[in-house]
């Protein structure tokens, strides 16, 4: 089997493949990815097959982070699909159609960011799966909000029609997010809530871990095996938005004492001086990190959240846009953590939170149980057998 994976040029979109991309590997598969090549170059294993499809998120990608790092709400939310997704589609579906000519994959997974890949394969006939490396588009985020979601359905309407996606024979619309054939989906229906129904080609498989790029030299002897321990990360893309969050955290370290380390990832200019609790590091290996922990508090992105509960760690999630609020509504909805305001959030407020965490059992044993959870659903290996079916 010849499987290509169309992906965005995000880590947290790119991760999951990886994963699945080595178990398929392993089985004898040829794999390859097409995307944005320099991100992907970045993000992807050394000896990774890569075929160029699109410019870095539309062409600058600094510019545009940078534009949309302090949007919030709808703003967030036009923002990702006018400038990002829309353009990120337009970029690079002729490169993912030379990709599909070039490999030509017995089945193309497309990351639900991707749009691209879909409207290729259509166009080509090539069998194509969902890949949801977040759960938040399958829990009908804006079933209060029609209006929004029909907007949103305006967007991908538009896209298809510039690009010659249009609608199924009879005339139906069809949604480039959801493939009918497999929707892998990277978390378990324990957190993602046990009430939804789903089809049957949605396959829960739990996250899947991969070999992530190397970081700066870790100092492990640092680690205090008598403290209790907490990460504090806001992911790659949401750093520089934290220096009040960062300023919070602080406080809450000096409340919190000399009982709990917390290692604060962050750039360090952003921070100024820590507490002797804090451990401050620009950069963290992550999952290296977490079987060393006690807690981890975050922005709610789904990566962080699925690898802080993989290790039945308990979370206190600050969301700031996107999907993050439905992420930290699971995990509340999931009793695996306790949920703060990024924006306004003091340091008393962070450090009752911590303590909530840490001292409760109840969040242990709600993060615990998700943890079971993924351990059943298989990870990559299900994924991968998920894929060998469609064959």
């Amino acid at each position: 089997m010849r499987v290509l994976f169309t992906v965005p040029p995000l880590a947290g979109h790119i991760n999951p493949t990886v994963a699945v991309g080595a178990e398929l590997a392993a089985r004898g598969h040829e794999v390859a990815w097409t995307g944005p090549p320099g991100a992907l170059s970045r993000l992807l294993p050394e000896h990774a097959r890569i075929l160029s499809a699109g410019a870095e998120a539309g062409g600058d990608y600094a510019l545009l982070h940078a534009r949309w790092r302090d949007l919030r709400g709808v703003g967030a939310l036009r923002f990702l699909w006018e400038e990002a997704l829309v353009p990120l589609a337009r970029a690079m579906l002729p490169g993912v159609v030379r990709a599909i000519g070039a490999f030509r994959p017995d089945v193309l997974v497309a990351d639900q960011q991707a749009l691209a890949g879909p409207v290729a394969a259509r166009r080509l006939g090539v069998p194509w799966v969902t890949s949801a490396s977040t759960s938040a588009e399958l829990t009908q985020p804006f079933a209060d909000f029609p209006k929004v979601g029909e907007w949103v359905a305006a967007q991908i309407a538009g896209l298809l029609a510039d690009c010659g996606g249009g609608p199924e024979p009879a005339g139906e619309p069809w949604d480039p997010r959801f493939s009918e054939r497999l929707v892998l989906v990277f978390s378990s229906r324990e957190l993602v809530g046990g009430e939804l129904k789903f089809p049957p080609h949605y396959a829960f498989v739990g996250p899947a871990f991969g070999a992530r790029p190397p970081t700066p030299r870790f100092p492990w002897e640092r680690l205090d095996p008598e403290r209790r321990r907490v990460l504090v990360s806001l992911g790659t893309l949401n750093q520089e938005a934290g220096g009040r969050f960062y300023g919070a955290v602080l406080g809450a370290a000096e409340r919190l004492g000399e009982d709990v380390q917390l290692v604060l990832a962050a750039p360090a200019p952003l921070v100024g001086a820590v507490p002797g609790n804090v451990l401050l590091r620009d950069s963290v290996p992550q999952l290296d990190l977490l079987p060393h922990l006690d807690a981890v508090v975050c922005h709610g992105g789904h990566n962080t959240v699925c690898e802080a509960l993989a290790h039945g760690l308990p979370l206190v999630v600050a969301p700031i846009r996107d999907d993050q609020p439905i992420v930290a509504r699971q995990v509340v909805e999931a009793g695996a953590g306790v949920r703060v305001r990024f924006g306004r959030t003091r340091a008393e407020e962070l450090r009752d939170a911590l303590t909530a965490v840490l001292d409760d059992p109840g969040h242990r044993r709600g993060a615990r149980r998700i943890q079971a959870s993924f351990a059943a659903a298989g990870g990559a290996a299900a994924a991968a057998d998920r894929l060998e079916e469609l064959l």
